[in-house]
This record gives structure tokens, C-alpha cells and sequence, in this order.
């Protein structure tokens, strides 16, 4: 651990030596989260379910023709997974008895049910191979139909890393203050996503999952309506579309209705996202604060003009999300059911 240290320093300094050992071995402890994902690697399964990215795909893409919700939900459920106690598929699980699970909490309770079937159904259709049988963690389904359904929407494909255990437990309390809020600032997004080992490149990319997908009105009505006393509406958001939002949800709005959050591409996984912010046209105050934060506005504008760019870095992000909170060992196993803990 101290390669230069030899033998030749004097005792004071041992002193010294121990404490840098000491504090070395609390900050590796400290940095788990992340570490944990050295047991990840792309042909995990190789030996074990060979066609297990093959046999996923199909299920996601017959999910996909069935309804575009597929991939929204699929990108959410996997997103709201990872940050709350990691990659586990902890958010799939059903409540039970005295159990409140994480599904079921405020948070989560707009995650849409076609993702949890997109799970369900991979996981079915990997499970009806003998050989894969019980053989594949419900963690690593959704790390894979998050891929395609992201491929599937026009976005860039992507090697996915694989080795994640199901998590073994569920709760609702372990959701409170682990996910952004659509009012969030550029400090609160940054710090949220660095808790994950994640920087602010990575959050400006997996920002753009909202390239695709809806909101209820409930989530941006503070900007259309009562923003300040100054202002009702806010004044970063672009006027025509102001609106439009205004016209799509009025005051009184049914709760069940949704909007989409890219108003341009709404059904195409892409960089127009970027694009949105520039206009005016970032649906949630964590949109548009990416835009009109300094901080954050020269990745914006590099985005918004090159697709290339933006892929990169999304497949860069997507892909440590991924390493968040990996289970290893006792500390996870391979859910029979990814709805109910063995």
C-alpha cells in the first residue's frame, strides 16, 4: 500500500504511515458502491446462457410492438432502480404483507406498468430455456432491455456489462431522497448523481432519456402557473410553448393526463433533446437549468449539434449507471420471480 515508505523512515513517521493506511482502507471501503462492479463483464453468460442477449431482444421488441410506452418505462425503471440501493432490480419487487416495496412509493408510482411487463416477460422468455433456467438475475434483464429499447427508439447500441445479483430486499423508505426531482438545480443534480459515482457529464447525458416518454401536468404546473408573484409563468421557458402546455393542461387538469417531454421527436431517442433546451422547450426546471446554467450550457450546445458526441457520452454514462451498487455474492441472488425475493 505505501510502496515508498521502505523501512528506513523513522518511527514518528510510523505514526503517520498507519494513519495514511488506516484512512486508504476506510476510503476504498467508502468507494464499494462503485468498486463492486469489477466482477462485471460483457460475456458474463457466455458459458451459462449463451443466446441470453438474443432471447432478451426478442421479448423487448415484441414488447416494443405491442406499445412505444415500452421504451420509456423500461429507461425509467431502470434509471430509478440503479439509484436506490443500486442495480439490484429492487424496484420490481411487489409489496407483501407488513412490506411497503420501493414501487410503491410516491416517487415511483409514475413508473409505468409496461415497463415492469417488459422485466416479467424477458425474464419468462429466458426462463423457458432449460439451460438458462434460474440462471440469469432479473438485475442484468433490465440492464439488457434497457440497451434495446434504447436501440430499438433510434438510439445509439451498446455492449452491456453483466454479472449483477437480484437484490434482497425492498423497501419503501429507502426511496426518500435518492431520486431528482423536476425542480432540481444544477447543485442538486450534480450532487445526487455524484453520490453515484456519477459527474456532470454523465447527468447532461442520462438527462436525455427525457428525449423520449411523458409526465403528468403536476410535475411543471408550478411553471406555467404559478411560478412567482413576479412571474406566473417561468420566464426561461419559451412563450409558444408556454402555451401550448397551458392549452394541453389547464388548471383543472384530470392527474391521468401525460404530455410527451420532447415536444419535437417525442418517439425518437435522439439529440433533439439539446435542441429543446435551447429553445425554451425543456419541459422540467432540471431541463432547462442544464441550458441556462453556465456551468452546464457549453455541453448543451456541443450536444444539440453533434449526435456522434452525445452517444458517446450517453454509452459512457449509461454504462457506470449500470455499475452502481452492484450485488456480488451473499449479498444478492438470482430472483425465480423478479416480482417476489426468493
Amino acid at each position: 500500500m505505501c510502496g515508498y515508505c521502505h523501512y528506513s523512515i523513522s518511527d514518528q513517521m510510523g505514526q503517520f504511515i498507519n494513519l495514511v493506511v488506516v484512512l486508504s482502507l476506510s476510503l476504498s471501503f467508502f468507494l464499494l458502491p462503485y468498486t463492486a462492479s469489477a466482477q462485471l463483464r460483457q460475456n458474463y453468460y457466455a458459458n451459462i446462457c449463451p443466446n441470453v442477449e438474443s432471447i432478451v431482444r426478442a421479448a423487448v421488441a415484441k414488447k416494443f410492438s405491442q406499445t412505444f410506452v415500452t421504451v420509456p418505462a423500461t429507461i425509467r425503471l431502470f434509471f430509478h432502480d440503479c439509484f436506490v440501493q443500486g442495480c439490484d432490480a429492487s424496484v420490481v419487487i411487489q409489496s407483501s404483507g407488513g412490506n411497503t416495496a420501493e414501487k410503491d412509493h410516491p416517487d415511483n408510482l409514475s413508473l409505468a406498468g409496461d415497463g415492469f411487463d417488459t422485466v416479467i416477460k424477458a425474464k419468462e422468455a429466458v426462463d423457458a430455456i432449460p439451460s438458462c433456467r434460474n440462471k440469469v438475475s432479473c438485475a442484468d434483464i433490465l440492464a439488457m432491455a434497457t440497451r434495446d429499447v434504447i436501440a430499438l427508439s433510434g438510439g445509439p447500441s451498446y455492449a452491456v456489462e453483466l454479472g449483477r445479483l437480484d437484490g434482497l430486499s425492498s423497501t419503501a423508505a429507502s426511496v426518500n431522497g435518492k431520486l431528482p426531482q423536476p425542480s432540481f438545480n444544477l447543485d442538486q443534480l450534480n450532487s445526487m448523481f455524484a453520490a453515484n459515482g456519477l459527474t456532470q457529464t454523465d447527468m447532461i447525458a442520462l438527462s436525455a432519456a427525457h428525449t423520449v416518454g411523458f409526465s403528468h401536468c403536476s410535475k411543471f404546473a408550478n411553471r406555467i402557473y404559478n411560478f412567482s408573484r413576479q412571474n406566473p409563468v417561468d420566464p426561461t421557458l419559451n412563450q409558444a410553448y408556454a402555451a401550448q402546455l397551458q392549452q394541453m393542461c389547464p388548471r383543472n387538469v384530470d392527474p391521468r393526463i401525460a404530455i410527451n417531454m420532447d415536444p419535437n421527436t417525442p418517439r425518437k431517442f435522439d439529440n433533439v433533446y439539446y435542441q429543446n433546451l435551447q429553445r425554451g422547450q425543456g419541459l422540467f426546471t432540471s431541463d432547462q437549468v442544464l441550458f441556462t446554467d453556465p456551468r452546464s450550457k457549453p455541453t448543451v450546445n456541443a450536444w444539440a449539434t453533434s449526435s456522434q458526441a452525445f452517444n458517446q457520452a450517453f454509452i459512457t454514462a449509461i454504462t457506470k449507471l449500470g455499475r452502481v451498487g452492484v450485488k456480488t455474492g451473499k449479498n444478492g441472488n438470482i430472483r425465480r420471480n423478479c416480482a417476489a425475493l426468493n
